[in-house]
């Protein structure tokens, strides 16, 4: 067989035509969201108030393996799928290892990173729904981006509300999303009941995902003819996503590559989601024993600390109940720079998979994150996103092991982003003002105390 090339594409031709729904093979599904106020199972109807219906029905949909991706969005991803997923031989050359490392390149498109996958999905729905206003929460950046990309596509009015320490951080992808029409307010705000109460309790905080969403959906629900749209943990978000994992399994399948290990950054779960959706449905049906890691930051270990029990989706304590592992929605994060990983929860699919042994997970402190960055920037020439970059991590000490025993594994991770925002960021590194925070026992205990006690 000839040697891989550096990037494999695929045609236009082979860009899948569904999107696969991993809830249809899991042979236990995930627990249902609860009513907040009466324990009992969410109705279509109640979800219905806040989110668009089609997506409403996609998040309940556990029988459908394959779920068709309508022609408008096929044509919508046609502007920058497929996305290359790329050998990474400078890296193999760098680190001296048997390993083959692949990775799935999202970062090839204006928003940066994979979330324009269910954004042009999401924003696609609420168009065909007739709904002129949309809100969301932003931690990064990414999604904020992406999202606004796709409103202005689809002209649709857009309201962010992005973690406050994140705007400070990044104050040139705030001003993307202005660019394509977004209005960006950083969390928690003065402009929202949920968010004054946050502020009292709490004057000097840098805000958090949950605050964030909170705000977004209360704004949503008191304007009209508007819904909230949220980038990862709900099951119909890590559907859009599994667009990246069955473009990497069609790769895979066309050079015989055989994933011996496949590695995500997980913050909610999204990319994480999507990246693996094909695979872990293979390994569910017993036709691989591929090793899926799943990483996230020290500062927030929602699966590698956290509980699974059932828990708000917002620090404001106003969605529906999920049974995910998290830290509780009381848990404000510490301000590192993965923004987009800086979540108290995790996405009730991949915290069943988890609970159920199906995958392993682990935390990984930023100083370490990156190092690892900036040696693969360095040799491969594209500088990751910092949530990218944890995956990266993981990916390079599974190598390093692979060169120390002699064993030769093929080794796959997802890049799901570039990293050109983030320059404060790899500044900070650079100039040695960088540091970890890894939250003590007693600092968990206080998120913990804040989850609800189901009846």
């Amino acid at each position: 067989m000839a040697k891989i090339p550096y990037k494999i594409y695929l045609s236009e031709e082979e860009m899948p035509k569904y999107w696969y729904n991993m809830k249809a093979v899991m042979k236990e599904l995930p627990a249902p969201f609860l009513n907040p106020a009466t324990y009992k199972p969410c109705t279509a109807e109640e979800l219905n108030q806040v989110f668009c219906s089609e997506l409403v029905e996609q998040e309940l949909n556990s029988s459908d393996r394959y779920i068709e991706i309508p022609e408008e969005i096929r044509n919508f991803y046609k502007m920058f799928r497929p996305s290359p997923l790329v050998r990474a031989y400078c890296l193999e050359k760098m680190l001296d290892t048997p390993a083959e490392i692949y990775y799935k390149f999202e970062g090839t498109n204006t928003s940066g990173s994979h979330k324009l996958n269910s954004a042009a999905a999401q924003v696609y729905y609420a168009k065909k729904q007739g709904l002129t206003n949309l809100t969301t929460e932003t931690g990064a950046g990414q999604w904020g981006t992406a999202l606004a990309m796709a409103c202005a596509y689809y002209q649709i009015a857009l309201t962010v509300y992005m973690v406050k320490v994140s705007a400070e951080q990044k104050p040139y992808r705030k001003a993307v999303i202005e660019t394509y029409g977004g209005r960006v307010i950083p969390s928690p705000s003065d402009t929202t009941e949920i968010g004054r109460k946050i502020l009292r309790e709490n004057p000097n905080t840098g805000g958090s995902l949950g605050c964030a969403i909170s705000e977004a959906i209360e704004v949503a629900m008191k304007t009209e003819n508007s819904r909230y749209v949220l980038g990862s943990v709900l099951d119909h978000v890590l559907l859009h996503q599994s667009i990246i994992g069955q473009e990497t399994k069609t790769a895979c399948e066309k050079y015989e590559i055989q994933p011996d290990m496949i590695i995500g950054c997980a913050g909610g779960g999204s990319n994480f989601g999507g990246l693996i959706a094909p695979f872990m449905a293979d390994k569910i049906e017993g036709k691989n024993k591929i090793e899926i890691i799943a990483v996230e930051p020290a500062s927030c270990p929602s699966l590698t600390r956290g509980k699974f029990a059932y828990d708000f989706g917002d620090t404001g304590k106003t969605t529906p109940l999920m049974k995910m592992y998290t830290l509780g929605s009381g848990f404000i994060p510490s301000p590192n720079h993965a923004g987009g990983l800086r979540y108290h929860g995790m996405s009730p699919i991949i915290s069943k998979l988890y609970q159920d042994g199906y995958l392993e997970a682990r935390a990984v402190e930023q100083t370490k994150v990156f190092e690892a960055a900036i040696a693969f920037a360095r040799c491969e020439g594209t500088l990751p996103a910092p949530e990218s970059a944890h995956a990266l991590k993981v990916a390079m000490d599974e190598a390093i092991k692979c060169k120390e025993t002699g064993e030769k594994k093929t080794i796959l991770f997802g890049l799901t982003g570039t990293g050109y925002f983030d320059l404060s960021a790899y500044m900070s590194y650079n100039n040695g003002s960088m540091t970890d925070y890894i939250p003590t026992d007693e600092d968990l205990e206080k998120g913990f105390a804040t989850l609800p006690q189901v009846k």
